[in-house]
């Protein structure tokens, strides 16, 4: 058997056969995947002395990029990447030459007429990035890839309670969040296409937003047979507004978006946290009543929010200061 590192093509090219007995498993990975090798094989399997079996093999192996790099299996790979895009054009329209570069489930933040995120397929090729959804077929959104003048990701809270990586997408119509299964590739594709350079078109800046406040806070749930509190994480922030969530609950069960608070009041009342104050959030939708042992906290960068004090007022009197 004879091992010829260098350019993957047949003997007569001219490589020499190679042999160094400290090679490794790994050393060997990368002459394959890197140079290739080529395989001259006589093998003759035999039983008590008496040959049954032989094998005459001839063969290249090597990664594929390298395979096309010295043009072998350029037929596969035209076929290949021919269906793929056959296959993607039923769902998505692609225009003449246009290319799929990546594609990963995700998800478009769609702010108007309301503010929800909208689940799909993430689509990078080389002219337009795009969300899509499939079922009803619908672009839910997509820009040239010359359009795109920054890219940011930034680590935010979901509206479970976890950390997620979102792509803030800027265009010349304004700024636009989407989600991806794998946020770091996409950034680093878009980046090899030239979107994202700071001679080009904008640097990407890596940034976590902290939430104004976050903490167990327990939650007056109305309930068919009364009132009960219920302890949870609650989280205040900026874009978001207020969340509360209980631990087994499958998503929050208050949401209030900063434009949706009015007022922050305080009031007297029974609680699990040893005294008598409340934090009542007034909203467009209703009341929502809190308790969590640093009142103060919680009141001055809640009325901050609903615009209804200076940070550092104190509660009412009978409230805790």
């Amino acid at each position: 058997m004879s091992e010829q590192g260098g350019a993957v093509t047949a003997p007569q090219a001219g490589l020499q056969p190679t042999r160094d007995l400290r090679a490794t498993l790994p050393d060997l990975l990368e002459v394959l995947l890197n140079k290739g090798v080529y395989l001259d094989l006589d093998l003759i399997i035999t039983v008590a002395d008496i040959p049954l079996i032989g094998v005459n093999l001839r063969a290249t192996i090597a990664g594929i990029e390298t395979m096309l790099e010295y043009g072998m299996m350029r037929s596969w790979d035209e076929q290949t990447r021919a269906w793929v895009r056959r296959s993607i054009s039923r769902h998505v329209p692609l225009a003449d030459g246009e290319e799929i570069v990546a594609r990963m489930a995700g998800g478009h933040l769609q702010e108007e007429p309301y503010r929800t995120w909208r689940p799909g397929t993430v689509y990078l090729t080389t002219r337009r990035l795009i969300a899509y959804r499939r079922d009803p077929q619908e672009i839910l959104w997509q820009s040239p890839l010359e359009d795109i003048t920054a890219l940011d990701l930034r680590t935010e809270r979901s509206i479970g309670g976890e950390d997620r990586a979102r792509l803030h997408v800027t265009t010349p119509a304004g700024e636009t969040v989407l989600s991806a299964a794998a946020p770091e590739r996409l950034r680093e594709l878009l980046r090899e296409q030239g979107v994202g350079d700071a001679g080009s078109r904008a640097a990407v800046v890596e940034t976590r937003r902290r939430p104004l406040a976050e903490g167990h806070v327990w939650y007056l749930e109305e309930r068919a047979g009364g009132a009960l509190w219920r302890g949870g994480a609650a989280t205040l922030d900026e874009a978001d507004g207020l969340t509360w969530q209980g631990p087994l609950d499958s998503r929050p069960a208050v949401r209030l978006r900063p434009q949706a608070l009015t007022a922050v009041d305080v009031e007297a009342g029974r609680t699990p946290v040893g005294h008598s104050d409340v934090l009542v959030v007034r909203s467009r939708s209703g009341d929502v009543r809190l308790a969590t042992h640093d009142t103060a906290h919680w009141l001055g960068r809640l009325r901050r929010m609903a615009g209804g004090g200076p940070e550092g007022q104190p509660p009412e009197p009978g409230g805790a200061g």
